[in-house]
Parts: C-alpha cells; sequence; structure tokens
C-alpha cells in the first residue's frame, strides 16, 4: 500500500497540511487550489477541481492508486450566502473527482463534515440519519451521495470542528483565531449551545493514513474524545495557552444575527474507529498541549 501513489487534493488546507506532515513512506502528490509556498519537499502543482478537463488532464498525467478529496469551501456562512459557488466547488467537484476515479480505476477518499446532520440526535454514529440544515452541510450531503451511488473504490470520512496550525495564508480554526484574540485581549463571545467533539488536526491525518493502510472502505467519524460548546472549549484553549478567561463571554446562538443555522449537537460516537482501527481519540487538553509544542506550520 505504501508504494503506491496518493494524490492528495487540497493540500494546503489544515487538514492537507497535517497529512503532508504524517505522510510517512507514503508516495503523495500535494495539490493546491493556488499557487502558495510552501516549505515541502513534495512536487506540486495547481489544480482547479472545478475545471473537469483539468482534473481529468491531471489524473491522467499521474496515474494515483487513491485520491484523498480533502478540498471545498468550508466556511458555512459563506457557503450560505454563495450558494452557486459553493455547489460547483462542493458537489461539481466532487463529481469531476468522482468521474477520474472512474476512468483510472483510483480509490476515492473523500473528507465530508458532521454538519450533514440536523443535531437533533446526537450522539452520531456512521448510520445516522442525513439531514442538512444549512447550505455547507447540503453540499457534503449530496457529494456523499454522488460517490455512494458510483462504482468506485471509496471511503467517506466524516470530520468534525478541527483545529490546528494552519498555513498562514489560508483561512484560521476555531483555535489560531481565538488565540489572536487573546493575545489582543479582546473581548470574544462564543455560543454555549452547540456542541461538538473537536479534533485536533494531527490526529485526524494520522487517523486517514490508517484506514488507507487498511484499506477501508465505507463511512468513519473521526472525533476528538469530549463532547463541549464553543465557550467551554473557548476557556480550555485559554488556560492551556496560558491567557486569561475573562474576555470570553457566553452567548446563545441567537445572538449572531444573519448567519447560516447551525446544529445543537453534532458530536460523534466514535465507537467504529476504536473498534475497527483501534483508535482511542485523544482529550482536547491533550491536544491543545501537543499544538502548544508544535512549531507552527
Amino acid at each position: 500500500m505504501q508504494n503506491q501513489k496518493i494524490l492528495l487534493i487540497g493540500a494546503i488546507g489544515l487538514l492537507g497540511q497535517a497529512l503532508l506532515r504524517t505522510k510517512s513512506k507514503f508516495s503523495v502528490v500535494p495539490l493546491f487550489y493556488k499557487n502558495i509556498d510552501l516549505e515541502s519537499n513534495c512536487s506540486r502543482s495547481v489544480l482547479d477541481i472545478t475545471d473537469k478537463k483539468s482534473v481529468l488532464r491531471q489524473v491522467a498525467i499521474i496515474k494515483p492508486s487513491i485520491i484523498i478529496h480533502a478540498a471545498s469551501i468550508g466556511n458555512v456562512d459563506y457557503c450560505e450566502k454563495h450558494q452557486e459557488e459553493a455547489h460547483k466547488v462542493n458537489v461539481e467537484g466532487t463529481q469531476n473527482l468522482v468521474d477520474a476515479c472512474q476512468q483510472h480505476n483510483a480509490k476515492l477518499v473523500f473528507m465530508s463534515s458532521n454538519a450533514v446532520f440536523d443535531g437533533k440526535s446526537p450522539p452520531y454514529n456512521e448510520k445516522g440519519k442525513v439531514n442538512p440544515i444549512n447550505f455547507y452541510g447540503k453540499t457534503k450531503a449530496l457529494a456523499e451521495e454522488i460517490i455512494q451511488r458510483s462504482r468506485i473504490d471509496n471511503v467517506i470520512v466524516r470530520l468534525i470542528l478541527m483545529y490546528g496550525w494552519n498555513h498562514p495564508k489560508v483561512r484560521e480554526n476555531p483555535v489560531t483565531w481565538l488565540l489572536k484574540k487573546l493575545e489582543k485581549k479582546e473581548v470574544t463571545k462564543l455560543v454555549n449551545d452547540t456542541y461538538t467533539n473537536p479534533l485536533y488536526n494531527m490526529q485526524a491525518a494520522q487517523a486517514i493514513w490508517t484506514l488507507i493502510k487498511r484499506n477501508k472502505t465505507g463511512i468513519y467519524h473521526i472525533a476528538g474524545k469530549e463532547k463541549v460548546n464553543r465557550y467551554e472549549f473557548g476557556v480550555k484553549v485559554a488556560r492551556v495557552f496560558g491567557y486569561e478567561i475573562k474576555n470570553i463571554k457566553p452567548v446563545s446562538s441567537d445572538y449572531f444575527k444573519g448567519i447560516a443555522p447551525r446544529m445543537a449537537d453534532t458530536s460523534y460516537d466514535t465507537s467504529k474507529i476504536q473498534k475497527e482501527l483501534g483508535i482511542q481519540p485523544i482529550s482536547i487538553n491533550d491536544g491543545l498541549l501537543l499544538m502548544k509544542r508544535e512549531a507552527r506550520v
């Protein structure tokens, strides 16, 4: 398996960077949406997944055995306001990659989201009912349907609220965003009525490599050990990184007007990865401590 060529789509993102850092002996060809300079010993080039001809051409040239699809518009509010663009990237882009996999007999490892659930029946296992309530979640659910209807070998990895050191030229994640606020001593309001089990990006990457090594197919949920709301998560971040918590204020979701609908509780049941892969989700404190010890990407 480690001798097979793997094409990584979305290598600049939070997960993509973690996958590159933990790839071990895998032969990985990363593709980026924009030409951003990176310190990497991997060859790289740019790909727009909405350009079907370009997708088919690149896959024909590279001839990967596996394609990891970690590219999407992941900003929930942006997707709600720019639905045509979100559909083009998240749904049509996925269709293009499925077509490429079909033509070249490649396996697709697709990154999905907890946003495919409505948040009313937690904790969610892999058989939970898909019922998205915002447009981002709808694009992920549609992409999953495309993959499942296809005849390609695939694994759908549903991730959840992820944190870690992101590349400085891409969007922040909840921890890096909050650290900047805490450093400036800005009063920051975080909701106390939406729950997830936050996931450290490096553990997410290691779990995905394990799925690939073991040639798994189907749906897998990857998440951290603890369920918290965003306010509780923020307090943990402040304490681990040595900031005062007095500037973090709890508010309800309806405090923020004009944003996309959020799910009350999309926390995961991770029994499947524990039993099948031997993966034990780590606590938030452990994940944050590991992040704190690392140099920023």
